[in-house]
C-alpha cells in the first residue's frame, strides 16, 4: 500500500512496497504516473534500479502499483515530502506532467522540499525558453534543472527511447549513467547524450518534432498520391510501403505507416485508414519550431508546410463550406491521359520521399545550428543523428550516413553537400522529383511538402534569386538600402528626386 498521506514517518525503509523487491532508497524518482510517466519508472525498474513515484492523484500511483508493482523495485509515495524522502543523494526526479503551469508547480514544490545539490529533470515536450528561465530559477535555489527531450512514445519510454538532456555538466556525469541505461541502443551506443546548457535539450528535441510533423506529412502525401491518382488500394499500398522500408526509407515511420495501411476496420470491414477523420492534431512543437526558425531567420519551409497542412486539415467547417459550395479545379488529368506509366509512378514518387526527407533534415539541422550559434550551446549535429538514429519517431538508417556527413565535415554548410547525399541527389532522384510534382499539380492533388521542399533546393542552387528586385523595392518605397554586385559598400537611389545613387 502507499504511504499513508498524514504520516510524519517519511524514512524510505518503512515505506511499504506491496509487490515490489524496494529495500533503502530509490536512486530515481518520476513524478506524473500517466503512461508514459509509469512506462519511464517501468523502464528504470527493469534495469535494476528502485524508482520512487508519485501522482498528484494517489489512485494513479496505486493503480500501477497493481498493475506493474512485480515488475521491479518500486517506493511510492502519496505526498511530495515522503517521494523526496525516498530519494538518495543527490536527489534526482523526472518531472512527467503536461508542459506549462503544471510542470512549474511541480518544479516548486520539488525545489522547496529538495536539498542543494539535487537535481530536477524535466522529461516533457516544454518550450525550451521555459527551460532556460527555470534553469536560472533553480540554479538561483541551489538545486540543477535539467531539460531532457525523450522520444520515442510510450513504446520507447518503456523499452528505450531516445533522450536529448541539457542542463549543467556536472548533472549529466551524475545523470549520465542512469539514462543511458535505459535509452535505445544502436550498435552498442546509448541514443543519448550531453546535448548543451539551459534549454538545448528541450531546443533539439523541438526541431526534431519538427522534422517528425515533414516527414509525416510527406509520407501522407506520397499514399494520398499512390492511392488517389495511381488508385492503389490500402492492402497494396501496405506491401509497397514495406518494401521501400528494406532499402533507403528504412525508417520507422515508413515502417508503420505500412501497419496503418494494412490495417482492417472490425466494424465495417473497410480499410482502417478509411475510417479515420482526415483532421490531424498537433501539440505545438511543430509550430514552436517554425516560430523559432522564423526568429532565426532560417528557411524551414519543409516543416512550415506540414504545420499549415495540420492546420489546414482540422479546418473542417471552411472545407465543409468547399465542398458544399465547390471551388473550380481547372483542366485536371489521369495519369492515363498524361501518359505517365503507373510502375514508373510509384518509383519515381519512391525517389521524390526519399528527397523530399532529405530536405526536412537539412532544414531542421540548420535551424539547430542557428540555434546553437544564436545560444551559445555549441551543438554537434553529429552527436544529435547519433542518438536519433533509435528511440525515437524519426530514427531512420540515413542518420548512419547524417553522422557520417557530419563526422567528416563538422563545418558543412548543408547536409545536401555532403559527397554522398549530392550523390543520391544525381543519381536520378531531381528528374523524379520534378516528374512527380508536374504529375500531381496537373492531377490537382495537393503536395505542399513535396512541391515546397523541391522548390527551397531549386532556389538554393540558383545564381541569381528574385531578392534583388524585393531591394529593389525596398529601397524604392522606404529607403531601405541595397548592395551591389561589383563595387563593396552599401547604397541608396533617390527615387523621388534625380534617382542618383548615393553610398553609406
Amino acid at each position: 500500500m502507499l504511504k499513508d498521506m498524514t504520516s510524519n514517518d517519511a524514512s524510505p525503509a518503512t515505506a511499504a512496497t506491496d509487490g515490489t523487491s524496494a529495500t533503502g532508497q530509490a536512486q530515481i524518482g518520476v513524478v506524473g504516473m500517466a503512461v508514459m510517466g509509469s512506462n519511464l519508472a517501468r523502464n528504470f525498474a527493469s534495469r535494476g534500479h528502485t524508482v520512487a513515484i508519485f501522482n498528484r492523484s494517489p489512485e494513479k500511483t496505486r493503480a500501477v502499483m497493481e498493475q506493474y508493482g512485480d515488475e521491479g523495485s518500486f517506493i511510492p509515495s502519496e505526498t511530495i515530502e515522503d517521494f523526496v524522502a525516498s530519494l538518495e543523494r543527490p536527489r534526482k526526479a523526472v518531472i512527467m506532467v503536461q508542459a506549462g503551469k503544471a510542470t512549474d508547480a511541480v518544479i516548486d514544490q520539488l525545489v522547496e522540499a529538495m536539498d542543494e545539490g539535487d537535481i530536477i529533470i524535466d522529461g516533457g515536450n516544454s518550450l525550451f525558453t521555459d527551460t532556460i528561465r527555470r534553469e536560472k530559477e533553480v540554479a538561483a535555489k541551489g538545486r540543477h534543472f535539467v531539460g531532457a527531450g525523450i522520444s520515442g512514445g510510450e513504446e520507447g519510454a518503456l523499452r528505450g527511447p531516445s533522450i536529448m538532456p541539457g542542463g549543467p555538466k556536472e548533472s549529466w556525469e551524475t545523470l549520465g549513467p542512469l539514462l543511458e541505461d535505459i535509452s535505445a541502443k544502436v550498435d552498442g551506443v546509448p541514443c543519448v547524450t550531453h546535448i548543451g546548457p539551459d534549454g538545448a535539450g528541450h531546443f533539439v528535441k523541438m526541431v526534431h518534432n519538427g522534422i517528425e510533423y515533414a516527414d509525416m506529412q510527406v509520407i501522407g502525401e506520397a499514399y494520398h498520391l499512390l492511392r488517389y491518382a495511381a488508385g492503389i488500394e490500402p492492402a497494396e499500398l501496405a506491401e509497397i510501403f514495406s518494401e521501400w522500408n528494406q532499402g533507403d526509407l528504412d525508417s520507422y515511420l515508413i515502417e508503420i505507416t505500412a501497419e496503418v495501411l494494412r490495417q482492417v476496420d472490425a466494424k465495417t470491414g473497410k480499410p482502417f485508414i478509411d475510417v479515420i477523420v482526415d483532421a490531424a492534431g498537433q501539440k505545438g512543437t511543430g509550430r514552436w519550431t517554425v516560430k523559432e526558425a522564423l526568429d532565426l531567420g532560417v528557411p524551414t519551409t519543409g516543416i512550415g508546410e506540414a504545420v499549415f497542412a495540420r492546420a489546414l486539415s482540422s479546418a473542417l467547417a471552411q472545407r465543409e463550406a468547399v465542398k458544399e459550395t465547390g471551388l473550380p479545379a481547372g483542366e485536371t488529368a489521369t495519369l492515363e491521359s498524361l501518359g505517365v506509366d503507373k510502375e514508373q509512378f510509384v518509383e519515381d514518387v519512391r525517389r521524390a520521399l526519399y528527397a523530399s526527407k532529405l530536405v526536412a533534415y537539412a532544414q531542421g539541422f540548420d535551424e539547430i545550428n542557428a540555434g546553437s550559434q544564436e545560444y551559445g550551446w555549441g551543438l554537434k549535429p553529429q552527436d544529435l543523428a547519433t542518438i536519433w538514429r533509435g528511440g525515437c519517431i524519426i530514427r531512420a538508417k540515413f542518420l548512419n550516413r547524417i553522422t557520417e556527413a557530419y563526422n567528416n565535415d563538422p563545418e558543412l554548410p548543408s547536409l545536401l553537400l555532403d559527397p554522398y547525399f549530392r550523390g543520391e541527389l544525381e543519381n536520378g532522384l531531381i528528374d523524379s522529383w520534378r516528374r512527380v510534382v508536374v504529375t500531381a499539380t496537373q492531377l490537382g492533388l495537393p503536395i505542399p511538402v513535396f512541391a515546397s521542399s523541391l522548390s527551397y533546393y531549386d532556389s538554393l542552387r540558383s545564381d541569381r534569386l528574385p531578392a534583388a528586385l524585393i531591394q529593389g523595392q525596398r529601397d524604392f518605397f522606404g529607403a531601405h538600402t541595397y548592395k551591389r554586385v561589383d563595387i563593396e559598400g552599401t547604397y541608396h537611389t533617390t527615387w523621388s528626386g534625380e534617382r542618383e545613387e548615393i553610398s553609406y
